[in-house]
């Protein structure tokens, strides 16, 4: 963790007791993985993503052991639902498991397998989408999810700081979205870094 990183987590509202214990068991069952977590900042961020937007229909790419569904399904509004979508069923039912515990399970749709073949079966439209799964597949991810975006709807992408190496596969992914005519994007340095991308409004 960077300085700046380990600053920013200290004078941030910290998560609840819940992710701590998701932590610590995600640490202990897959000690190699446990990096793949958000983590208290990006889960902060999507909380207050969430809080500010008020989406009705959120698609979440990549559960993992949920800290990221169960942040933005705290903060959804009554009657909101999302959908998490991840190849792993052994991840995927820690995530459960901790969406019954934080009171928030009702709210999500954990669903396993390919993402990019589920996807059709998700009835949309998103106001919000949060991807953070296979990094060559983030071009093919957000291709599929652009067109079902509801208007204003927002697409967030974690670890695209990954991208400063030339030989990483977010280097293309930042610079094809940077240059897509249709979409504006934001990259924001928070841990490994957040882009914010949303279709440009009519000229």
């Amino acid at each position: 963790m960077t300085d700046p990183e380990r600053y920013a987590e200290e004078h941030s509202t910290p998560p609840g007791d819940v992710f701590a214990r998701l932590d610590a068991e995600t640490r202990r069952c897959f000690p190699h993985n446990a990096e793949m977590m958000i983590g208290p900042l990006v889960g902060t961020f999507l909380a207050f993503v969430v809080g500010l937007k008020q989406p009705r229909r959120v698609l979440e790419i990549g559960t993992f052991t949920g800290w990221s569904s169960i942040a933005m399904a705290q903060a959804l509004p009554p009657g909101a639902t999302l959908v998490s979508l991840d190849v792993n069923e052994e991840t995927t039912a820690i995530a459960r498991r901790y969406a019954e515990e934080a009171g928030v399970a009702d709210r999500i749709d954990y669903r396993v397998g390919p993402a990019l073949e589920l996807l059709p079966e998700v009835e949309g439209p998103f106001d919000l989408a949060f991807i953070d799964a296979w990094k060559s597949d983030y071009l093919a991810y957000v291709g599929a999810v652009l067109p079902r975006l509801a208007n204003g709807g927002i697409i967030l992408c974690d670890n695209t700081l990954s991208g400063m190496r030339d030989d990483h596969p977010l280097a293309e992914f930042n610079r094809r979205v940077r240059d897509d005519p249709r979409v504006e994007c934001l990259l924001l340095p928070v841990r490994d870094g957040v882009t914010m991308i949303r279709r440009r409004p009519p000229a």
